[in-house]
């Protein structure tokens, strides 16, 4: 007799690094950037509206502690959240094929 093992299909893995103080600040500026498959990053621009067009201004999204614990990751995604009033404090979390966790080790 086999004992079935559940599929776990929509599983996310994810891997998550907590630096400085961690999420004890309260507003975070949020990054996200695309891992490619040739092993480049590349920043994904920020989802707010632009805002004068004749400035170069960088765009940022800033969010709370509770929006950056329920962040979770696209497969290919890493995100930098860093604390606007802690100094080197924040999280990054890694989606699980940005990580290179999954990636075969004795690839040719």
């Amino acid at each position: 007799m086999r004992i079935r093992r559940p599929s776990h299909r929509n599983a996310h893995t994810f891997l998550v690094h907590v630096f400085g103080r961690g999420l004890d600040g309260e507003r975070y500026v949020v990054e996200r950037f695309r891992s490619r498959p040739d092993g480049q990053i590349h920043p994904v621009e920020a989802e707010q509206p632009k805002g004068n067009k004749g400035r170069r201004k960088q765009r940022r999204t800033v969010v709370s502690a509770s929006k950056v614990k329920k962040m979770k990751p696209e497969r290919d995604e890493i995100i930098i959240c860093t604390a606007l009033n802690l100094k080197a404090s924040g999280v990054q979390i890694w989606g699980l094929g940005a990580s290179g966790i999954s990636a075969m080790r004795y690839a040719r």
